[in-house]
């Protein structure tokens, strides 16, 4: 699909996106890091204390939400909760907290952990979901038709960064050919920065062609199928649903372009 050797944007908040450009080097693919937003907190440790005290189960969708939560509280103190990770990286991030009874799914996404044997059946059950700020709803709205009393904690939010009208252009003269994109909100500011410099009131044929060659040409690498809909919806023409976002399965999906 690429006529020339990949070179990728990599969108993600760090650290995780200076460690995947790290991973990607190693593997002789040429990448660099451009995080969207930042992370902030956004709880603290009375209400992090109580959600673990008055849940039967504890979800958490993203290593950031564990990170902020335990900066809060430890959660190693919940000694009787099950908890739920919404993907291996997650997971990971529990288990050095010393958190060993965590259920994760093998498709690591809502879809894959609403799945699982122990969240088909929660009549009744209080379920807490740590998340960020605006996160996806369907989780919640699934776990709640099947009868659990569900709550969130927002343990952080995203801050947004600002950029350059001009940044996509700046990108374009880095060669850049491939973009990762690992969430929907990551994906929709991007094409706010690409539409921005082409429905600006001074737009050059420049512009233009810079706008045409981010929808047209450039190969979008997105985590899920659902961001995979969203993407081709938005006019994005070469988008690939890797079926995950870890930087093995992020490399491998990179070689095979």
């Amino acid at each position: 699909m690429l006529t020339q050797p990949a070179n990728v944007l990599v969108t993600r908040p760090e650290p995780k996106a200076q460690v995947l450009v790290s991973y990607l080097q190693q593997q002789s693919i040429t990448a660099s890091s451009q995080p969207l937003f930042d992370y902030q907190n956004f709880t603290d440790s009375q209400t992090v204390s109580h959600a673990l005290n008055t849940s039967d189960s504890i979800i958490f969708v993203s290593v950031a939400a564990v990170e902020f939560a335990h900066r809060n509280f430890p959660l190693v103190q919940a000694a009787k909760q099950s908890f739920f990770a919404v993907g291996k990286a997650t997971q990971q991030a529990l288990l050095k907290l010393g958190i060993n009874r965590v259920k994760s799914p093998s498709i690591e996404n809502s879809e894959g952990l609403l799945a699982l044997d122990e969240l088909l059946k929660v009549k009744d059950k209080r379920i807490t979901i740590f998340r960020g700020d605006g996160g996806r709803e369907h989780l919640a709205q699934t776990l709640t038709k099947r009868g659990a009393r569900v709550n969130y904690v927002e343990s952080y939010q995203r801050v947004w960064r600002t950029f350059p009208k001009s940044i996509a252009k700046q990108w374009q003269a880095q060669q850049i050919n491939c973009i990762v994109v690992t969430s929907n909100a990551i994906l929709t500011k991007l094409v706010d920065i690409i539409d921005a410099l082409y429905n600006a009131n001074e737009a050059t044929n420049d512009d233009a062609c810079s706008h045409e060659y981010w929808r047209k040409k450039c190969i979008w690498l997105v985590a899920s199928q659902r961001i995979a809909d969203n993407a081709l919806s938005l006019g994005l023409q070469h988008v690939i649903n890797m079926n995950g976002a870890s930087d093995s399965i992020i490399s491998q999906q990179i070689k095979q372009l």
